[in-house]
């Protein structure tokens, strides 16, 4: 009987840890929401500042391994110049998983397409905790992006500014656009449900980032 009980102990043991072997980490993830921003509404740092926030974010939880990258485009000068970057040629190839294994997109193509699996249940941060979505308080379902649905920079001038003056200005002045990492709104639209291109915000501080729903986050990708 001892013999047979200590079989059984040992296989469920043996079972339990397989199990362990196999759930996921952040050290695998390639893919989250920042749990904070700096703290200076659309004000990043520009894109590099960006970067480094992501790339602290994410070696603090643990996923070291990778080059990240902050999912933002910059709008160049004026109408014609090309001085300018898009958010979707910064993020690398994919695929992209989060801290909990799930994939969001395996592709560029994808991750713009409706086949996205962005949403309020795989937009999680670095630490794998889900982000305040619509219904919860304070809302933070404001991702800055700066970015048109494809993932492509808006005009420069004449056009308004979208990416607060390319991620340096923390004034009340500028806009930012933001994606709606829960893929809902006040409206059944498509601009409402967007994850990268919903709206813009009513300034770049953070005061009047939060009007609307955000707080100055924005998403992170392990380009390498």
């Amino acid at each position: 009987m001892l013999k047979w009980i200590t079989a059984g102990l040992a296989t469920v043991l043996a079972g339990c840890a397989g199990m362990q072997a196999t759930q996921p980490n952040p050290k695998d993830m390639t893919f989250f929401v920042t749990s904070i921003g700096p703290g200076k509404g659309g004000d990043l740092g520009g894109l590099e500042g960006a970067d480094r926030h992501c790339q602290s974010l994410a070696q603090a939880a643990g996923a070291v391994n990778h080059t990240w990258r902050a999912y933002l485009s910059t709008q160049a000068p004026a109408l014609a110049d090309k001085n300018f970057v898009n958010a979707r040629d910064r993020i690398g190839t994919g695929p992209w998983q989060n801290a909990k294994g799930a994939v969001i997109a395996t592709s560029v193509e994808e991750l713009h397409s409706p086949n996205s699996k962005l949403n309020k249940e795989t937009a999680l941060d670095e630490r794998a905790r889900p982000v305040n979505s619509r219904g919860q308080t304070p809302l933070k379902h404001d991702m800055l992006t700066g970015s048109r649905p494809d993932g492509t920079a808006f005009p420069g001038k004449p056009f308004p500014d979208m990416t607060c003056s390319n991620w340096t200005n923390g004034g009340d002045s500028g806009s930012a656009m933001t994606g709606h990492h829960d893929r809902a709104g006040p409206l059944d639209a498509s601009w409402a449900t967007s994850w990268n291109s919903a709206h813009p915000t009513l300034g770049c501080s953070q005061e009047k980032v939060r009007p609307t729903g955000g707080d100055g986050l924005f998403y992170c990708f392990a380009a390498k």
